[in-house]
């Protein structure tokens, strides 16, 4: 069998070496010093030996012999190439050690999450937050409940009303905001664009007939006290010729959207523009279209403790129609962001409705999760609504003709002097007496009850619903012959429900990588980068401190390289066998060098050696 020379070359070459230099290792650093092995090219060479003089003739014999034995040793391949490429690879696992380490406490020491949610959230051009707030997306349902006057007649002979609720007419309400305008003291103005789209999939039939109080009619005779005797005559003798009944017979759809009343005509014709009522009557007509009300918010950039909340409504900072503060404020949300409980630790926030005329609080009851996401779920305190003596805040908004009621509050001004009182629906929280003057309607918190669960690190609320029910304050006007048997009366006439109960799964994604996953994963990322950079640092350092320290020398591991590179000249080998079609004549030592006396030549002989006329 004929055996490739370059292959059992190398390997017995690196036998012998590794032999030698383990015995001789102390000879060499004794009696050689001049020696020096230094890889360059595949070749070692070496400073003049001094003279070989005594006891130190066969040291130096055996030191030049390694040195010519490690002279074909491959400086990248073999035990010496090694070890320089383990020093780097130590290296390299150092300062790859120090930098995860570096990292891994800066991210644990920087809340750097919140920067880039805080950067995201407050509102400017192109942010996240913008095109959530700009145009929701979400599945925003408007859900109209009309109370049905089952006895118009018994009533007037004296009869509590009976109320029968029908309902519900849902409507979805898809919302954006138009004419958008950042300015420089961080807001932004815009108008609001809603259309209402009936969903009969979700509601009763929009056509069933409701028999409700004539809102304009009793509006006007409610006034005629005021008017003295002979205009209310003058009143009551046009009424009863116009034929006007103080209730009317209307379909659900016209009395929310709209339907023909004489009064109303003649008021949106002769009354003052700024007074002037719609061409129709309908208790949602202004709700459809581009809202002229022009609204500004705060951006957040300047405090997030306002982020999100009103600076003005078309160009003032107070709402007209009150005198005094806290009822004149419009510090509030308009329902798409509050302040961040978790930046602000306050236990209310606030909401403007332009429907209700007013800012209504929402006081934080308890930590609540929704979807698997942490909110805080905020609810309308009982004592929002109604007389000054259960909240004195309320006393602002008491007029001369208001007897306050706890749980009933008066809306008038925003109702173009129409007494329109507002209220939870069925009267929940209120004073027992409204309650007790009807028939048919049953309070219940978890149906009638307003309330928001917002989430505590970005302020966008998860789930809101806002409840409220419409009522008709009626003064007996016994000198109006059509409604001489109308008492003084307060009549619910329809209740409402707006908000959201679901996000989109896109909105909800963001919002729970933003305060779920991040704030998990992060801090989990940063330990696991602290104590791999650390491992990898100390262990590296320990290895080294065992090879020089314990060892002395890199003897073992120069050993161990030694194997590794016998696995490779066998590899090399065995995958060759096939091209091996000549045979060769090889000597382990080829040369001689002539610094050796004739003594020394004898020893230094082939270890392996072939003739020509030999077989292998």
């Amino acid at each position: 069998m004929i055996i490739k020379r370059k292959g059992i070359q190398h390997t017995l070459r690196t036998i012998l070496a590794l032999l030698q230099y383990m015995v001789n290792k102390k000879r060499m650093s004794t009696t050689c010093p001049n020696a020096t092995l230094t890889a360059s090219n595949n070749s070692v060479t070496s400073k003049p030996p001094v003279p070989c003089v005594g006891a130190n003739v066969y040291a130096c014999k055996t030191c030049t012999e390694t040195l010519i034995l490690l002279s074909n040793i491959s400086p990248t391949t073999g035990p010496i190439g090694d070890i320089q490429i383990c020093s780097q690879n130590r290296l390299a696992v150092i300062i790859i050690g120090i930098v995860t380490l570096i990292l891994g406490i800066i991210l644990s020491s920087i809340p750097w999450v919140d920067y880039f949610i805080l950067q995201n959230l407050r509102l400017w051009n192109d942010s996240l937050s913008f095109h959530y707030w700009q145009r929701p997306g979400v599945i925003r349902l408007t859900k109209v409940y009309i109370y049905n006057v089952t006895n118009p007649d018994g009533f007037l002979s004296g009869e509590k009303p009976k109320l029968q609720e029908v309902g519900p007419f849902v409507y979805r309400e898809d919302m954006e905001k138009v004419n958008v305008k950042f300015y420089d003291n961080y807001t932004v103005s815009y108008q609001h664009k809603k259309i209402l789209q009936f969903v009969p999939e979700l509601s009763i039939d929009k056509n069933t007939p409701i028999v409700t109080p004539n809102i304009p009619l009793l509006t006007l005779t409610s006034l005629s006290p005021k008017l003295g005797y002979l205009l209310s005559k003058a009143i009551s003798a046009v009424l009863t010729l116009a034929e006007l009944k103080p209730f009317v017979n209307v379909t659900a759809d016209q009395l929310a959207f709209g339907y023909d009343d004489t009064l109303v005509s003649l008021a949106h014709r002769f009354y003052p523009k700024h007074l002037r009522p719609m061409s129709q009557m309908g208790l949602l007509i202004g709700r459809n279209g581009t809202l002229t009300e022009v609204s500004s918010i705060k951006t957040g950039h300047a405090d997030m403790n306002e982020f999100g909340y009103i600076d003005r409504l078309n160009g003032i900072d107070h709402l007209p129609y009150w005198n005094q503060k806290p009822c004149t404020s419009i510090s509030a949300s308009e329902g798409s962001f509050f302040p961040p409980r978790e930046r602000t630790k306050a236990d209310m926030v606030y909401l403007y409705d332009k429907d209700l005329c007013r800012v209504i609080p929402l006081k934080y009851q308890e930590a609540v999760e929704k979807d698997g996401i942490d909110a805080d779920l905020f609810n309308l305190a009982e004592d929002s609504y109604g007389d000054s003596q259960n909240n004195p805040d309320n006393e602002c908004f008491d007029t001369k003709d208001y007897a306050p009621v706890k749980g009933l509050q008066n809306i008038s001004p925003c109702q173009f002097g129409a007494p329109v009182y507002i209220s939870n629906p069925h009267f929940y929280a209120a004073d027992t007496s409204l309650l007790d003057a009807v028939e048919g309607l049953k309070p219940n918190k978890s149906l009638h009850e307003t309330f928001f669960k917002i989430q505590p690190k970005i302020g966008v609320p998860l789930e809101g619903k806002v409840r409220i029910q419409l009522n008709l304050r009626v003064t007996r006007a016994p000198n109006v012959f059509p409604v001489k048997d109308f008492r003084d009366f307060v009549f619910p006439i329809m209740w409402m429900e707006e908000g959201i109960s679901e996000l989109t799964p896109a909105i909800r994604r963001w919002i729970y990588l933003a305060t779920v996953f991040a704030p998990n994963i992060v801090p989990i990322i940063s330990y696991l980068m602290i104590v791999s950079g650390a491992f990898a640092i100390i262990f590296t350092f320990v290895r080294v401190y065992q090879t020089f320290v314990f060892a002395c020398d890199p003897t073992l591991e120069i050993l161990e390289m030694g194997r590794r590179s016998l696995r490779r000249g066998s590899s090399f080998i065995a995958h060759h066998q096939h091209k091996f079609m000549h045979r060769e004549s090889y000597t382990l030592l080829r040369t001689m060098p002539s610094t050796l006396g004739g003594d020394d030549r004898e020893d230094v002989l082939p270890i392996i050696s072939n003739n020509n006329n030999s077989d292998s």
